[in-house]
């Protein structure tokens, strides 16, 4: 895969060989994101942050990895402060604030809105999610995550077996990680929900031809030995109403007595966030939150990591990141937080 100047659009885009080398230069870095040391590599570049539905996590971790390069961002925030509510189209939004940028990352409600987008722009364009579509850079994140929390217990993503809980129908982060877990090798795939919002039968049918194993089942029972299980919650606002989602919200929860008695003492938990703390849904309860295996926040933290990878490498200047750092003075021991 060629990466520098390439838009980032769908995972569709990665071969192993490509995920791997992303992987690569996002642990190269961590002295940045943890601000040890700071890089002016992006000096006098600017981010487009244009988020056209609501996101906290992922607009502010685009902003905060293009920042630890040392570029500077501009943002867009809902489609009523912008000229789409105007009625202009995606393809002149493109060309107009694609000269004010030198990349941009862009989330849209429409499937296929930010592809359309990036036809009309004259930089690269990072998808960070597109209605029910994909959200590739989340899909990475979380598969970076789970290597790193496999390989702390001597395992790899090759031979894992992962649980997919909740809400599969709609939640896009689960379907880009089923597509990038496709290259790699003899995984075992749990995927537990209501029948109403089981996941796609074509992810199925990937993983399949893929030559991994699915288990679908609509019941949360008996001794699960997962390695992973990944919580997801209801996506609320992909249904026709509120009522409909209301019908499904707290159907599956994760507790530690519901993690002790179907999971392994060492099963990692993670959740793409915001999880859904309300007590009619309650994704993930509180009381697992000292729970040395749940690792939702590590993942929050790794979004940074690959995006600043993303950033670097599309840019072209991945080789050229420790040519421009120096130390802080203000410095910020993240890791021992």
């Amino acid at each position: 895969m060629k990466f520098t100047g390439a838009n980032i659009l769908s995972v569709d885009q990665f071969n192993r060989e490509a995920i791997e080398h992303v992987f690569r230069i996002a642990d190269q870095m961590e002295p940045y994101a943890h601000r040890r040391k700071r890089t002016r590599v992006l000096d006098g570049a600017i981010l487009g942050n244009l988020f056209f539905e609501p996101s906290t996590r992922t607009r502010v971790s685009f902003g905060t990895a293009f920042n630890l390069l040392g570029g500077e961002v501009r943002e867009t925030t809902g489609m009523e402060s912008s000229a789409l509510a105007k009625g202009e189209s995606l393809f002149d939004t493109a060309r107009v604030l694609s000269s004010y940028s030198d990349i941009i990352a862009m989330r849209h409600p429409k499937a296929g809105s930010v592809a359309e987008f990036a036809e009309g722009s004259r930089v690269p364009v990072i998808n960070g999610g597109d209605g029910a579509n994909e959200h590739p850079t989340q899909a990475l994140l979380d598969l970076y995550t789970i290597e790193k929390e496999l390989d702390h217990h001597g395992r790899q993503i090759d031979g894992m077996h992962i649980c997919m809980l909740g809400d599969l129908k709609y939640g896009r982060t689960v379907h880009s990680l089923s597509k990038l877990l496709c290259m790699y090798k003899n995984i075992r795939l749990t995927f537990i929900s209501p029948p109403e919002l089981a996941m796609p039968q074509y992810i199925c049918d990937a993983l399949t031809n893929a030559g991994h194993r699915v288990t679908v089942t609509a019941e949360l029972s008996g001794s699960l030995d997962a390695d992973i299980v990944y919580q997801t919650r209801i996506q609320q606002e992909r249904f026709n109403s509120l009522e409909e989602a209301e019908q499904y919200r707290g159907r599956f929860r994760l507790n530690n007595e519901i993690y002790t008695r179907h999971y392994k003492p060492n099963t990692v938990i993670m959740h793409p966030l915001p999880r859904d703390s309300r007590a009619e849904a309650n994704e993930l309860d509180n009381d697992l939150n000292q729970n040395p295996n749940l690792a939702i926040f590590r993942q929050a933290d790794n979004g940074v990591l690959i995006r600043m990878a993303l950033f670097a490498a599309t840019l072209g200047v991945e080789h050229l990141v420790s040519r421009y750092d120096t130390d802080v003075i203000w410095y910020s021991d993240k890791a021992s937080s």
